[in-house]
């Protein structure tokens, strides 16, 4: 793997942890401020958090991957 590809790929996990990091604030705003009142909006908050997470966990598999090679 070139250094730029690795270099995407450290960018790739950067920008999946922020993106996940902002739906992870946005669930616990919902639990500190909304609850229970704004319950309905859980499973979408909920789904759209784990989605993310689970985002990042697949772009930082590929890079350890990459960085042990």
């Amino acid at each position: 793997m070139t250094p730029e590809e690795l270099k995407a790929l450290q960018k790739a996990v950067s920008k999946a942890k922020r993106i996940a990091t902002e739906h992870a604030s946005q669930l616990h705003d919902l639990v500190e401020d909304k609850l229970p009142a704004g319950y309905q909006e859980l499973p979408a908050i909920a789904q759209a958090t784990y989605d993310a997470c689970v985002a990042w966990a697949e772009a930082n598999a590929k890079l350890q991957a990459a960085e042990a090679n």
